[in-house]
């Protein structure tokens, strides 16, 4: 009547399969796994272990590459290179 009949743990795959599909089940398990390790090796107070297991990226691959954005041109600033413009009175 537990989780020891196969055929329960056979309903239960196909139910996760279907709320979260063939992609997402195995960052569930790798993420569910990792977040046991960590606490594992919290509660037994081993440290080094987990900081030797996980890959470290390059400075480079940490940041992610953004396109320059172009700046829109001001109204209220004026084009340097234009020549000057001057007012002229209008009819009064």
């Amino acid at each position: 009547m537990g989780l020891d009949n196969p055929l329960h743990i056979g309903f239960i795959v196909v139910i996760l399969l279907l709320v979260f599909g063939a992609k997402r089940l195995p960052e569930i398990g790798r993420s569910l796994g990792s977040g046991m390790r960590e606490f594992k090796d919290s509660v037994s107070g081993n440290q080094t272990s987990s900081t030797q297991q996980q890959p470290t990226l390059t400075p480079a691959a940490q940041q992610p590459q953004q396109a320059p954005v172009a700046q829109p041109a001001s109204a209220a600033a004026p084009d340097p290179s234009a020549p000057p413009q001057t007012q002229t009175p209008g009819p009064a």
